[in-house]
């Protein structure tokens, strides 16, 4: 995190012209550089086209498990169910790690909304926490310090002696691609018997410590949607290396239906939820080219960096020590003295066809959410008001991305 100095007196145009000329320098001429656009240079049109000849386009069919398949080798997660989205994958997670009505799930103010939305679905209550400087995920040391003024143990349930609700799980964001603290925070959860869940929808490709994220949660959740790495159009899936749990999410997403020849015969409440094979087909191109994709960002990322290094308004948020992280988005980190021309540089690189966008709105803000309980946020709110999310398509700045982002049936 930046720290605080002597900022010199100019105009906000004179101030923000290194910013905008780093940016053309990293992305050049083409516009509208977008924040995060598709990349579709494989077989996605082959794998598409066999579903369309075949008629296997819903919910069954061989794409499905090939898919899933491919996530668990690319992983090395030994379980994955792929499912309509993200936030449908993170409902799964919390009603699998024994969410219910009335429960309390810890979740960083930081976060898109669905992280939110997926406790809400389930009648629990989202319980807000500050997250840490350098990974923008939760704070292990701080939730720790915390904990150990609000919670205590009865028998197997960790209660919030405030609230009186059982705290039940906590979910860790893995924010803009960067691995959170997982080792910290997994302590954290074996000490409080609190079910770890791993929201991994933007961290698809990332590493901490050698590992793809998703193996220190008892469940964890990707996202395949248009602005994700790898893209199904609209879609997600359940990770686990628990065998009984991924037979479960399975059951769950498939509408509780028991097999059978032609019977209807379902025996609990639940959900119509499995991705359809149209859509894994598109995945099972785009998985193809994952590495590669990494990679390219990765580089983007350093461009970014190289870039910005002379840059005083601020910098590029690196991957924290001991990761390896996808970059799903780059971030500028304002200079806390300079955060007050952020708006005016979203509204300067808008109208240059830059098309920037600020961090979420945090969760504790939003009127469904401020009343939820939550600890002091002074990280999360500091930090919010200096980020902005910069063009991080796999392609940004290529000559061809256009071309390439849309390629035809011919390209």
């Amino acid at each position: 995190m930046l720290h605080g100095g002597s900022v010199p007196h100019l105009t906000p145009e004179a101030t923000l012209a290194p910013v905008l000329s780093a940016l053309e320098s990293v992305l050049g001429s083409a516009r509208p550089a977008a924040l995060h656009q598709p990349h579709f240079a494989g077989r996605e049109w082959a794998y598409v086209k066999d579903c369309l000849d075949t008629g296997w386009v819903s919910s069954v069919g061989a794409y499905v498990t090939r898919l899933e398949s491919a996530l668990q080798d690319y992983t090395g997660i030994a379980q994955a169910v792929a499912v309509v989205n993200g936030t449908a994958a993170l409902h799964v997670c919390c009603l699998l790690a024994g969410v219910t009505a009335g429960d309390e799930v810890l979740l960083p103010t930081l976060t898109f909304v669905a992280t939110a939305n997926a406790v809400s679905y389930c009648g629990a209550i989202p319980h807000l926490v500050d997250v840490s400087p350098v990974t923008l995920g939760v704070d292990a040391a701080k939730l720790s310090a915390y904990l150990a003024e609000i919670a205590e143990l009865r028998g197997d349930t960790c209660y919030n002696r405030r609230s009186g609700r059982p705290l039940r799980a906590l979910i860790v964001m893995h924010a803009f691609g960067h691995p959170a603290e997982l080792d910290a925070l997994a302590e954290v959860c074996k000490r409080y018997r609190i079910a770890l869940i791993e929201d991994a929808a933007e961290a698809l490709g990332s590493l901490y410590h050698g590992r793809h994220v998703g193996h220190w949660g008892l469940l964890s959740a990707v996202s395949f949607n248009g602005n994700k790495i790898v893209t199904t159009g609209g879609g997600g899936a359940v990770l686990t290396n628990d065998a009984a749990l991924a037979q479960r999410a399975r059951h769950l997403t498939t509408t509780a239906k028991q097999a059978h020849p032609w019977a209807f015969i379902h025996d609990q409440v639940a959900y119509n939820y499995r991705l359809p094979n149209l859509n894994a087909a598109l995945g099972c191109a785009q998985l193809e080219q994952l590495p590669d994709f990494v990679s390219r960002k990765r580089e983007l990322a350093q461009r970014y960096r190289q870039a910005f290094s002379h840059v005083e308004l601020g910098r590029i948020l690196m991957e924290p020590q001991d990761t390896r992280s996808n970059y799903w988005l780059n971030l500028l980190q304002l200079h806390p003295a300079y955060d007050l021309l952020r708006d005016t540089l979203l509204e300067a690189c808008q109208a240059r066809g830059i098309l920037v966008r600020p961090a979420w709105e945090l969760m504790h803000r939003l009127p469904m959410y401020r009343d939820c309980p939550r600890m002091d946020m002074t990280t999360a709110e500091h930090v919010e008001r200096q980020l902005i999310c910069l063009p991080s398509s796999v392609d940004a700045g290529s000559v061809d991305a256009d071309s390439i982002d849309r390629a035809s049936p011919h390209a």
